[in-house]
């Protein structure tokens, strides 16, 4: 039997059992089945399976903690150091939180209320050249209500390497001067849309146009193509009460905007 190859004998029994017209689908089964056996004994590497979306959650007297993220994440192991090392540092330090702020309340004579914190990671844009992914956290510690915060991880896959979103602006000066009249116009639409009337300009930030830098901008895309608009997430308290929530200000991406890109992130950007 040495250098002879031994075809599983599944393949056999369907060859056996299966009628004459089709033979050719046989044949193609026949040869599929051998050639992955062959691989197999040769040593050939085998392709990693898909990889698979992550989440994590558990509970506890003080503390209940969750934290995901995305299949597309998952399958790039630098990210997941990097959100493993995130979650469990998240998880430390809201536990020590939780438990000495139980302690300080039993000191007190007051009731504890458990602390939650709960991280999920999205995908924004998954294209050739750029994976963009934004999270969203809530925290709560036991006051009247939680806070959601955000964030974004911008990874590069022709360099095969995490970058920011500020890395791929010739300046965030040139970027700032490129969105803020749209991003005003917009955050205003929205303001009026929730509130029911205009915005009136005034010297307060639930009124005034903010600074879309100090807040979160998370490249996306609609067609997972290239890079089609820039999202400026406006977290609670900065563009108005509590009440309202998050605003999600999407700019497509112009002229403007684009020239505000560097050269070498271009490519993955459309051109308007």
């Amino acid at each position: 039997m040495q250098g002879r190859l031994m075809v599983p004998a599944a393949v056999l029994l369907i060859a056996a059992c299966s009628p004459s017209h089709d033979q050719s689908a046989v044949n193609a089964a026949e040869n599929e089945a051998a050639a992955r056996f062959a691989d197999k004994m040769a040593g050939t590497p085998q392709p990693a399976p898909p990889a698979k979306p992550f989440a994590q959650a558990d509970k506890s007297e003080f503390l209940e903690f969750s934290y995901a993220y995305p299949a597309q994440a998952a399958a790039i192991p630098f990210l997941v150091d990097k959100f493993g090392k995130d979650a469990a540092s998240s998880k430390a330090d809201a536990l020590k939180m939780a438990k000495d702020d139980s302690a300080a309340m039993k000191e007190s004579g007051y009731p504890f209320r458990p602390h939650s914190v709960e991280t999920k990671w999205r995908v924004e844009a998954d294209t050739p050249r750029f994976l963009s992914l934004e999270s969203e956290s809530y925290v709560y510690t036991g006051g009247a209500h939680g806070m959601t915060g955000y964030d974004v991880v911008l990874w590069d896959k022709a360099r095969r390497r995490e970058t920011s979103v500020k890395a791929v602006m010739t300046s965030p000066a040139a970027f700032a001067a490129a969105i803020r009249d749209p991003f005003c116009r917009e955050l205003d639409r929205q303001r009026a849309e929730k509130r029911g009337e205009p915005v009136v300009r005034g010297d307060d930030d639930f009124t005034k146009c903010i600074d879309p830098m100090s807040e979160t901008l998370v490249p996306t895309s609609s067609d997972g193509k290239l890079i089609d608009a820039m999202t400026v997430v406006v977290g609670p308290y900065s563009a108005g009460p509590y009440a309202e929530g998050s605003y999600d200000v999407k700019l497509p991406v112009d002229a403007a905007m684009r020239k505000a890109i560097k050269t070498e992130y271009q490519d993955g950007f459309v051109t308007p």
